[in-house]
């Protein structure tokens, strides 16, 4: 949508994707179109790694990466946090805020792609990107991008689908090689951080939704020390 975080919008009022995006656009418009394509496209109910990983942590700021239609989000924003989502998709941030709203939530929406958001650095208690499509480039922009929002002491998690980092491409034109993984970010980790969870685990998906075929998860939970 079209205020950054350091402006913020809550969800009193709708985003506005006419305006504002930082990013590719060709990338914006396949997201668009994806989202366009159905009424809705995912389960509408907070994934089951996350709800699982949150279980401990004590609210605080949140950044949703790849927020999509904003279960996550709206989730996290009833247990407390102060949510910011981060979409590259106009659609589904409409979507999202809607939610947000119907539930009478304060949610920051930020309609950007991640190494485009105008982010304050180190200041995430959380960093969540569940099942993300972030793509993969040379300096490992993507993958910094998540490690520079942590706060000291904060949490970097990251959820994939497990198995797809080594599949071939598609015929689709999907090539996993094009991708972040939790492997390529874990590989960035210095002493500066600790690792809490690393490992493959049976998937608790929510019923219906892209998606709801994967069967396990790769999660990586790791703590910022400093």
């Amino acid at each position: 949508m079209t205020d950054n975080i350091a402006a913020g919008s809550p969800a009193s009022g709708l985003p506005s994707p006419a305006d504002g995006y930082l990013g590719d656009p060709a990338v914006r418009a396949e997201w668009d179109n994806r989202y366009a394509d159905r009424q809705q496209l995912w389960s509408g109910r907070p994934n089951g790694a996350l709800v699982a990983e949150v279980a401990g942590l004590t609210p605080g700021r949140v950044l949703d990466v790849g927020c999509g239609e904003g279960a996550d989000a709206v989730w996290l924003a009833r247990g407390g946090w102060d949510v910011t989502a981060l979409e590259v998709s106009g659609v589904a941030l409409e979507r999202a805020a809607g939610h947000a709203r119907d539930a009478g939530l304060a949610i920051h929406w930020v309609h950007a792609a991640l190494t485009e958001a105008v982010l304050p650095p180190a200041s995430f208690d959380l960093v969540s990107a569940q099942y993300p499509a972030l793509l993969r480039t040379p300096d490992s922009a993507a993958e910094r991008a998540l490690l520079a929002a942590v706060a000291p002491g904060g949490v970097l998690l990251v959820v994939h689908h497990a198995g797809m980092e080594t599949q071939q491409a598609h015929d689709s034109g999907f090539d996993p090689a094009d991708y972040v993984w939790p492997s390529m970010i874990a590989d960035l980790l210095d002493h500066g951080w600790e690792t809490e969870v690393d490992e493959q685990r049976p998937r608790v998906a929510p019923d219906g939704g892209a998606g709801a075929h994967h069967t396990d998860d790769v999660v990586l939970r790791v703590r910022r020390l400093r």
